[in-house]
């Protein structure tokens, strides 16, 4: 449950998703590749490497189906913070295991929802060279399949008015890959299932954003 006790909402989450495509292809030039590999129902977890603060909103305007991500707290300020509510995104406390998170994005799953994370859990270099242990968690816990997504193109090149975004109607890709279990299908929630679970999904993280760059030349 949301602080307010209500669980991200799936409409809100459909309402960001319909401002993700007005605002993503109004102001940039998306090429998307694989999104029908998302399953089109039932519960999935997006794995997406994180270079750019773009990578997010790229995402939910991009992906065929609504994203609910988690995303750090220090995002929800002032009026982000009833906008983010609002269209369904889960607040994360990175500094501590975040009981209230961790209860939002399984029942997002468990809703039969889609749910976004960053695996790398901060902005980096985007190649997946270091993973936290959220999304085996996540993965493991709820049996829902685990889709790697790359974003290509969001750091190429910075707008003249501000380095916080690519310059208008530049070209981001956005490639989906095979959906697949991060667990080994035994239900063993131990340290150790999780530590082979995450090797297994660094594995194939990687594996498909090589990929991705070899498709689109990035």
């Amino acid at each position: 449950m949301t602080d307010s006790g209500r669980a991200p909402s799936a409409a809100g989450a459909a309402v960001g998703r319909r401002i993700g495509i007005g605002l993503m292809y109004g102001l940039w030039r998306p090429r998307v590749l694989g999104a029908w590999r998302v399953p089109s129902t039932g519960p999935a977890i997006l794995a997406v490497n994180h270079s750019h603060g773009i990578d997010g909103p790229m995402l939910m305007g991009t992906a065929p189906r609504p994203v609910h991500f988690l995303i750090k707290k220090e995002a929800f300020v002032g009026p982000l913070d009833p906008f983010l509510r609002g269209i369904g995104q889960v607040k994360v406390d990175r500094s501590t295991a975040d009981r209230k998170a961790i209860t939002d994005a399984l029942g997002v799953l468990e809703d039969g929802g889609v749910l976004g994370i960053f695996p790398e859990g901060t902005r980096g270099e985007g190649d997946f060279a270091s993973l936290r242990a959220g999304l085996a968690y996540f993965a493991v816990r709820s049996g829902a399949p685990v889709v790697p997504v790359a974003v290509l193109g969001s750091t190429d090149r910075h707008s003249r008015l501000t380095s916080a975004v690519p310059p208008l109607r530049a070209r981001v890709d956005v490639v989906f890959g095979d959906a697949f279990q991060a667990g080994d299908q035994s239900g063993r929630r131990t340290r150790k299932a999780l530590d082979e679970a995450t090797v297994r999904i660094q594995e194939r993280l990687t594996a498909h954003l090589a990929e991705a760059r070899r498709l689109t030349g990035r």
